[in-house]
């Protein structure tokens, strides 16, 4: 060697997490952002609706037929005030919950279990198409035959209105079920119970969600229809009611709270089915 000193480069640590770290943060920011956007326009959206609405109510249409925003919020205050909304939403409540858990429990197991067996889908499907075709209220009248005008009676016009929906939407889940994951199971010598706990059930939740999702307003659609025909308490009692009294305002209220009771029952299941679909990939 000829005494001079060897020069060699340091290594340069190259660190991945730089890139990954800032991809995440514009991912972050990105979503966040868009939300914001998305919030900012409904709330936009919102307000001027209200302000069309106060200005048609006071300038171009009947304060009678239309109302106005101003109006609804004094009838709505006014319930507050005097116990009215929380007696009467509290019974509504109940009505639309007991009856949204029957019908999902009794739909998603007969679906289940129908779906299951080729055979017996197809000897009950014609039939339960031709019952989910008639129109609920045309089930009322009978109800109360059967059941009183009770709270019993709005509970299971609900239920009826969930059921069929639950039903379908698990039946679809199950019948689409890949048939190769049932072969694979089988070769592997899984058994019938393996393969409706490990393969089917997990596979048909997709339809499960759906069919709790879209059922949320019928079940307020079946309570509110048992009311509206024969009560004296609930929601729909107090439309009828505020319509008896040429109460415009009492009756958009009175929607105004439903439609917040629907947005509540809409965020919880989307909740439950967020969660329940863990499971699932994510898409490419």
């Amino acid at each position: 060697m000829s005494g001079q000193a060897e020069t060699r480069a340091a290594p340069v640590q190259v660190s991945a997490s730089g890139p990954v770290k800032e991809a995440r943060r514009r991912s972050w920011w990105g979503k966040h952002g868009r939300t914001t956007t998305v919030w900012s326009l409904r709330v936009a959206a919102l307000l001027a609706f209200l302000v069309l609405w106060q200005l048609a109510g006071n300038v171009v249409a009947n304060p009678m037929f239309v109302s106005s925003p101003v109006a609804v919020w004094e009838q709505l205050w006014a319930w507050v005030t005097d116990g009215t909304l929380s007696t009467h939403t509290w019974i509504t409540i109940q009505e639309v919950a007991l009856g949204y858990v029957i019908g999902v429990l009794t739909g998603a197991l007969a679906g289940f279990a129908l779906a299951s067996v080729r055979l017996i889908y197809d000897v009950f499907e014609p039939f339960m198409m031709a019952l989910y075709s008639i129109p609920k209220v045309a089930l009322a009248p009978l109800f109360i035959v059967w059941f009183g005008i009770g709270i019993d009676m709005k509970v299971i016009l609900a239920a009826v209105s969930v059921f069929f929906l639950v039903f379908l939407n698990t039946a679809a889940g199950v019948r689409d079920v890949d048939r190769g994951l049932i072969d694979a199971v089988r070769l592997m010598g899984g058994s019938t119970r393996d393969i409706a706990l490990k393969v089917v059930l997990p596979a048909s939740m997709s339809g499960l969600m759906t069919g709790l999702k879209v059922s949320i307003p019928y079940a307020l659609i079946g309570a509110v229809i048992g009311e509206l025909v024969a009560s004296n308490r609930g929601l729909g009692y107090l439309i009828n009611d505020a319509a008896a009294q040429f109460n415009t305002a009492g009756v958009f209220a009175a929607v105004v709270v439903l439609t917040a009771l629907a947005m509540v029952l809409n965020a919880v299941v989307g909740a439950i089915a967020s969660r329940a679909n863990r499971w699932k990939p994510l898409d490419a």
